[in-house]
């Protein structure tokens, strides 16, 4: 079923969504996968962050939720966290900012003493036509935001995580396939896959492990907030199961790669694409 047709203003919010997308508020069941974990999340305040940060919080981990300045979707993910029984620790700022994201990991250390699951999330797109569309600095922002904010997080946190630990990537199908009119994003999706499958290799000797999840087209804010309306009408009906996918059903892969079950999985990337493949 296509969404009704909406716009909203980047970097948007859950509250004008319609429908409201499932975050696992009253699905997810955890089972202590991740009991007594401290992770920390990037664009934890709605869409699949929230939805991830929910799945942890009810496996027994605390929760870093890290966000620009969507406060009232934040404390909704927060307010979710402490329902677990688990810590919730909010920072806002600027991802595009290496400084930003180096106090991100301090106050993650500053709340838990340590890091044990580092999950790089946060994304910003545009939706452009051609290439003399792209601003430069938006093509800037894009880079900054999506892919140098995970080499500074990944470098920052690395001397406080110790063999067990996880650094998850959030990649996207647009690496295989990518749609022109979001050429920024694709490019750092695919930079996101490649590092963590650099990264995998990289710690391995120090027992951290690395692995990605790519996307496929998933309802979240960032849709209404960087698409045009009409794509927004038809976003998802171009995969086999000919709709949009639920950042509950994200979830429990990344519970499933940052918990010890998967001892020996690093350098994986795990498509939840709704039945179209990655290369």
């Amino acid at each position: 079923m296509p969404q009704p047709p909406q716009q909203q203003t980047p970097p948007g919010t859950t509250a004008p969504m319609a429908p409201q997308p499932d975050h696992g508020e009253t699905s997810y069941r955890g089972s202590g996968r991740l009991e007594g974990k401290a992770t920390l999340i990037t664009g934890a305040d709605s869409g699949i962050g929230r939805a991830v940060a929910i799945a942890y919080a009810r496996e027994g981990a605390d929760v870093l939720i890290s966000y620009l300045d969507e406060h009232d979707d934040a404390r909704e993910t927060a307010k979710w966290v402490e329902e677990a029984g688990r810590k919730a620790v909010l920072v806002h700022g600027d991802l595009a900012d290496p400084g930003h994201c180096r106090e991100v990991v301090a106050k993650a250390v500053e709340a838990f003493g340590r890091v044990d699951v580092l999950v790089s999330n946060a994304a910003f797109q545009m939706s452009r036509e051609s290439i003399e569309e792209i601003p430069d600095d938006e093509w800037d922002r894009t880079m900054a935001v999506n892919l140098s904010a995970f080499f500074h997080l990944t470098k920052a946190a690395l001397p406080h995580m110790g063999p067990g630990a996880s650094i998850l990537g959030t990649t996207s199908i647009n690496s295989d396939t990518p749609p022109p009119a979001l050429l920024p994003y694709n490019v750092t999706k695919a930079g996101i896959a490649n590092m963590v499958a650099s990264l995998a290799q990289m710690l391995a000797s120090r027992g951290i492990r690395a692995n990605s999840v790519a996307p496929g087209p998933i309802w979240t804010p960032l849709i209404p907030a960087t698409m045009p309306e009409e794509q927004v009408d038809s976003f998802g009906q171009d995969v086999p199961m000919a709709r949009a996918g639920q950042p509950a059903e994200l979830a429990p892969v990344f519970v499933l790669l940052a918990s010890d079950e998967a001892s020996y999985v690093s350098g994986a990337r795990i498509a939840v694409t709704g039945g179209k493949p990655i290369l």
